[in-house]
């Protein structure tokens, strides 16, 4: 028995998707959340094999729950199931570790079928969304960070606040005082000709460094 946490915000969806998903007799939800916040903390309570996660909620997006919840248990599948056919949304979503992206448009079977494929290590795309997303995958730059002007330690600076990193949380991560970090943020900026944070985590992701 595989165990679902399932992430939805509107109750009545969130019960739909679940009978759904309890159709296969392999398949068990045993939790739900209503924002990213609330699937951390399911996370926390529950052994999870994989997640169903909804992209846009209140408090806590799915793209952000996905990156938190990929950096604590990296083992745990995530499957994105979204209303936007959006290929940023599926480009970030990869990014931050999903191993799947599915409309709400899909019928039962095909969000079953992608469950089962991302429990199995596959990468689950919408048609709609692959067609999108992998020509900028295949033309995409082989090495993005080499054109620019950062040493290597100022690229993982930058990797991090295009990742949504907190200067505290970079520092740890990269063994250097909170201090240190400000000072590389404020040499990158002045590289770079940025005029703060927000800008250069827009560079990060633009320039395919996150």
């Amino acid at each position: 028995m595989k165990r679902i946490l399932l992430v939805e915000d509107q109750g009545i969806v969130r019960q739909g998707l679940k009978m759904m998903i309890e159709q296969d007799d392999a398949l068990r939800v045993v939790a739900e959340a209503e924002n990213g916040c609330e699937a951390v903390d399911q996370m926390g309570i529950h052994v999870i094999d994989l997640v169903v996660m909804d992209i846009r909620m209140p408090e806590m997006n799915g793209l952000e729950a996905t990156r938190l919840i990929k950096r604590q248990w990296p083992q745990v599948k995530i499957l994105i199931l979204t209303t936007f056919n959006d290929d940023e949304y599926a480009l970030q979503a990869l990014k931050e570790g999903a191993n799947g992206f599915l409309l709400k448009t899909s019928q039962g079977d095909k969000l079953i079928g992608s469950i089962h494929s991302c429990l199995k290590g596959g990468m689950s795309l919408q048609d709609e969304v692959a067609a999108k997303v992998v020509p900028k995958l295949l033309f995409r730059k082989k090495n993005p960070e080499a054109d620019h002007p950062l040493t290597e330690r100022e690229l993982s600076v930058t990797r991090l606040v295009g990742q949504g990193w907190t200067n505290k949380e970079i520092a740890g991560e990269l063994h250097l005082s909170v201090g240190t970090v400000k000072n590389h943020l404020t040499q990158i900026l002045q590289k770079l000709e940025l005029r703060d944070r927000t800008q250069l985590a827009i560079y990060a992701v633009k320039h395919d460094i996150a």
